[in-house]
């Protein structure tokens, strides 16, 4: 690829953690013609120093301040990234979980919109049930037993888990919406397809989110 390279396109997938972006991201991966790189939180926070973790991935609550003036500038960086991997004509796909419930709003995702002004990004709300979610959290998988929250008979659904599902979506302005309770990763990931060839509308939801004041 040169530098004179058709700029390549971005897909951001938001949801609350065990909603199956992650799974959708790799299936892009593996089925969408030319190179799809990953620079999604997983990613990101793997090359975050483990003081500073969980980076990006703080949760809704505003349980850690000591982070949040951090994570702005690593969504900052991130994104750049994003940008300049497009810009060299590169496809991206970021799996990621924005939220604005810190112990102030941080307005990062109209940050992040409008450091990709100009470029073609398809936003996508990966949505879930939350019982659904909870049986997933509730799968033991070797190397994450410990990664996700977990309900019991007095805390059916904890009070972390219900922040996800309640501030992820907010201010749930997307471009297509895809439900992995019912659709697989390979039928989301071919909803995204369908969509990236017909054209992502006019105005995108990243323009309208930008526009927001």
């Amino acid at each position: 690829m040169s530098n004179d390279s058709p700029a390549g396109q971005i897909v951001i997938l938001n949801g609350a953690p065990r909603s199956g972006k992650t799974t959708i991201a790799r299936t892009i991966q593996q089925q969408f013609e030319g190179p799809w790189m990953n620079l999604g939180v997983d990613v990101y926070n793997a090359a975050t120093p483990a003081r500073y973790l969980p980076g990006i991935g703080l949760r809704p609550g505003g349980e850690r301040p000591d982070l949040e003036e951090l994570v702005p500038f690593l969504y900052a960086a991130l994104y750049e990234s994003i940008a300049i991997h497009a810009g060299l004509g590169l496809n991206v796909v970021a799996d990621l979980g924005h939220h604005d419930a810190y112990s102030r709003p941080l307005g990062i995702l109209t940050d992040c919109a409008r450091r990709l002004e100009g470029f073609s990004v398809l936003f996508i709300g990966v949505l879930c049930p939350l019982d659904v979610i909870m049986k997933r959290r509730d799968i033991d998988e070797p190397g994450r037993e410990h990664l996700y929250a977990r309900g019991s008979d007095e805390v059916p659904v904890p009070d972390a888990v219900r922040r996800w599902q309640e501030e992820v979506h907010r201010p749930g302005i997307y471009d297509l919406e895809v439900d992995t309770s019912v659709l697989t990763p390979y039928e989301c990931a071919e909803a995204i397809r369908q969509q990236l060839d017909l054209g992502i509308p006019e105005p995108s939801a990243f323009e309208r989110i930008a526009a927001a004041r």
